[in-house]
């Protein structure tokens, strides 16, 4: 299956990667979906899962910032979106992890609205694992490039849910 394929139609991604001009990317145990690929109107939901690994953060920060300019946000916007979710994988990626780390993903969903994008960032953590309190960096980076940013961290899942409104225009 093309990867054409695979991200228009929700195929997995798993198996034996791909490869482009000589370079091979390995494959990742995800997959990426998108209610509306193209159009990504309002009600649509993409969703990316990749493996819980700090070296597919650019993947998601370029999915994040490539929605983003789909949906017309400004420039600055785009910025603290990108910011905000990369600091969201980033706060996850720091918990401890389940004791399988190999099988650990990292999903991003995004919920699109008329007037802004909705984001939870969630991964497997171990059990006892808590989130940085909200008075840490990390909370006011998230909360000076987002707006309605909450977690949680329970029963072996974290989760951060934050949304960027779009300026009115």
């Amino acid at each position: 299956m093309a990867l054409s394929d695979q991200i228009a139609g929700g195929g997995d991604t798993g198996g034996a990667g791909a490869s482009f001009d000589g370079f091979t990317i390995p494959a990742a145990k995800g997959r990426l979906r998108a209610a509306d690929p193209v159009g990504a109107g309002p009600g649509a939901v993409v969703e990316l899962t990749v493996p819980a690994l700090t070296g597919y953060l650019g993947v998601v920060r370029t999915a994040t910032a490539g929605l983003a300019a789909r949906l017309s946000f400004t420039l600055d916007e785009i910025e603290d979106l990108r910011i905000a979710v990369d600091e969201a994988c980033v706060m996850l990626l720091s918990l401890p992890g389940p004791v399988e780390t190999d099988e650990a993903t990292l999903t991003c969903r995004f919920q699109v609205s008329p007037e802004a994008l909705a984001v939870t960032v969630s991964a497997q953590v171990a059990d006892k694992a808590a989130l940085p309190v909200e008075q840490s960096f990390a909370w006011q980076v998230l909360t000076a490039h987002a707006a309605d940013v909450t977690g949680r961290a329970d029963a072996g899942l974290a989760a951060i849910n934050l949304r960027k409104r779009r300026r009115r225009r």
